[in-house]
């Protein structure tokens, strides 16, 4: 493992402090973030989709325990993942606050529901709950609670569902990297989180006793090990650049070692830079994996579309699809934190991210976001209202509509009670999202106005 840089910077312990130094992305940036495999595995049936239908009645968490009526008959809009065998729904179920805003019996209700309306691809990380800084934050604890779902459901229901989650990148004095003794007690002090192999192994191993499963069918790199502008942040600051990272090819390697001994199906990048997908796409090649490297995971919503440009081309070159994160923006984009649309949809409850956490993902907090990112936000509402639509669902048809996602990605989804869950799962009803050129136009209209403005340099 290459020796991390010897900075007074780094010394700091506060995990939010910490991430902010490592990843070189600045305490807003970090607020955002903290208060923020193979063959043998593929489906052997094509699911074919569903017509458009009512959603379920969701199990309850004794069922979810005990029967196999939990079973999903349907995968609604299925689609491959890349290049992979992994089919997939185009909803993805987020889980990141399983284990601070929600409970064990909540995740469960969730999950459940999720797989009733076709949903069968779950989304965690090693690092999650989030925000790291809530008093009952533990490394681990959202892997824990899928585990034990998992355990409940047994075998058979395991293999319908499609499990991604993720290792930390560079992370100094890393109580995630400490939480990689589980079941035993966190390691103190707290080792550096770094992308070598022994690093690698090690968070591939605890994820799998975590959660109860001997194979992990989406394994993603959460973020580089190098310095990049991550969460929010637009510009390359060269005093920021570290020396003697862990190359992209040791990880690569590691991953591919653990793909050999079944433990892995398939990799994932995420929070990457277009440089990041051309090295890995490099890696993956010289070690005969390309076929393996199919999704990378980046913040996009109509707040945030980035993703537009370079990436998009070097992912749709290289068949790599996107599962985009935070498509409302931390829940920005739903309305429900402002009183002038809020009627348009669910409203906030006192359990709602950034009425508990009022430092959280600060870009799109309604007490910090700027005021262009507030303007557009209304914009946004208010042409899903002159559709007839509420503003999340505006916000979920858009991302959608993208060839990037639509082909070979999938919608990222989550939240915090079962009736946003319901909310959001609503459009991914089997059929296509569909918005009218007028829409979209008035949509790329609020963009070229105000282009990204929850973006920071």
């Amino acid at each position: 493992m290459s020796k991390m840089l010897s900075s007074p910077a780094l010394k700091m312990t506060h995990p939010r402090k910490s991430l902010a130094k490592s990843l070189g992305i600045g305490a807003m940036a970090a607020a955002t973030f903290s208060t923020h495999a193979t063959t043998a595995f593929a489906p052997t049936t094509l699911i074919s989709k569903s017509p458009a239908r009512s959603a379920p009645a969701p199990m309850t968490l004794a069922a979810s325990a005990s029967s196999s009526s939990t079973t999903a008959t349907h995968i609604s809009n299925p689609r491959t993942l890349g290049k992979s065998t992994l089919l997939v729904s185009e909803a993805c179920l987020g889980t990141m606050t399983f284990g601070v805003q929600n409970s064990p019996s909540d995740a469960f209700a969730q999950i459940d529901y999720a797989r009733q309306y076709g949903c069968n691809f779950i989304d965690t990380a090693e690092l999650y709950p989030v925000p790291l800084t809530a008093p009952e934050y533990k490394a681990g604890a959202t892997e824990e609670i899928l585990g034990r779902y998992i355990q409940n459901i047994g075998p058979a229901q395991r293999e319908e569902l499609v499990i991604a989650t993720k290792i930390c990148g560079y992370f100094p004095s890393s109580p995630v990297a400490a939480a990689r003794s589980y079941p035993h007690p966190p390691l103190d002090p707290a080792p550096d989180g770094r992308l070598d192999a022994a690093s690698v192994r090690s968070a591939c191993e605890a994820s799998l006793r975590r959660l109860n499963t001997d194979h992990v069918d989406l394994m993603q790199i959460h973020w580089p090990d190098r310095y990049v502008p991550a969460f929010g942040m637009t510009t390359f600051h060269h005093d920021q650049k570290r020396e003697g990272g862990v190359s992209i090819y040791e990880t690569a390697e590691a991953l591919k070692t653990l793909m050999d001994e079944g433990k892995i199906r398939y990799i994932g990048i995420s929070n990457e830079s277009t440089l990041g997908v051309c090295e890995w796409v490099k890696a993956c090649e010289e070690l005969g994996i390309a076929d393996k490297l199919v999704t990378i995971q980046n913040s996009y919503s109509l707040l945030d579309r980035r993703f537009d440009s370079e990436l998009a081309e070097a992912c749709d070159y290289h068949d790599i699809g996107l599962l985009p994160w935070s498509v409302l923006a931390g829940g920005l984009l739903s309305g429900k934190y402002n009183k002038n649309v809020q009627g348009n949809g669910l409203p906030s409850t006192p359990n709602s991210r950034f009425n508990r956490f009022p430092d959280y993902m600060q870009r799109w907090h309604p007490n910090s976001a700027s005021k262009e990112t507030l303007e557009a936000t209304e914009e946004y509402a208010k042409i899903a209202a002159d559709v007839g639509m509420t503003p999340s669902e505006l916000a979920i048809a858009f991302v959608r509509t993208r060839k990037f996602v639509k082909d070979h990605g999938a919608v990222i989804v989550g939240a915090t009670t079962l009736e946003q869950l319901k909310e959001n799962l609503a459009p991914f009803d089997g059929t296509p999202a569909v918005l009218d050129e007028d829409v979209l136009k008035r949509i790329d209209d609020v963009h070229m106005r105000c282009r990204d403005p929850c973006c920071s340099l």
